[in-house]
């Protein structure tokens, strides 16, 4: 198995700190998420959204779906404001066949440097129907992106 578990990618903190990355509504900045099969190597480490072993089947397109951020950046008041964090909407690929055992957050553009793993828990399977990644609720301890 090369999934893990979840991670807030390494070189992603590091771009926030080089203002690389911008989850501001008037950004120009696209992010998406790519599914994959249980052969991706995907930790920590990854740094850049990559096609190997990227997820395939009726109703994915390459690349994934643009994801839409749900939450701008914030944070929790009600802790001391000492977490700040971000979410998404859920994403959908409707009509689908497919296979995943995990998916990776990325900008695209430029190198399409990624942002964070997403690990299933197990592989995940859709014939004719909806595959969709539902994320958990914005807040200082349940928001997909949290930095503290």
């Amino acid at each position: 198995m090369a999934f893990t578990g979840n991670y807030t990618c390494t070189s992603f903190k590091v771009a926030l700190l080089d203002g690389e990355m911008d989850f501001s509504s008037n950004t120009n900045q696209t992010f998406k998420a790519a599914l994959y099969t249980s052969d991706a190597t995907l930790d920590a480490t990854t740094t850049v959204y990559s096609t190997s072993n990227e997820a395939s089947g009726t109703g994915y397109t390459a690349g994934g779906n643009t994801l839409t951020v749900a939450t701008r950046p914030t944070s929790d008041t009600a802790t001391g404001g000492t977490v700040a964090y971000i979410d998404f909407s859920d994403t959908t690929w409707t009509n689908s066949s497919i296979t995943a055992r995990g998916a990776l957050i990325y900008s695209a553009g430029g190198t399409n440097p990624a942002v964070a793993v997403l690990d299933f828990g197990a592989d995940k399977v859709t014939v004719n129907q909806p595959f969709k990644i539902v994320f958990p609720l914005s807040g200082a301890t349940t928001a997909i992106i949290r930095i503290g």
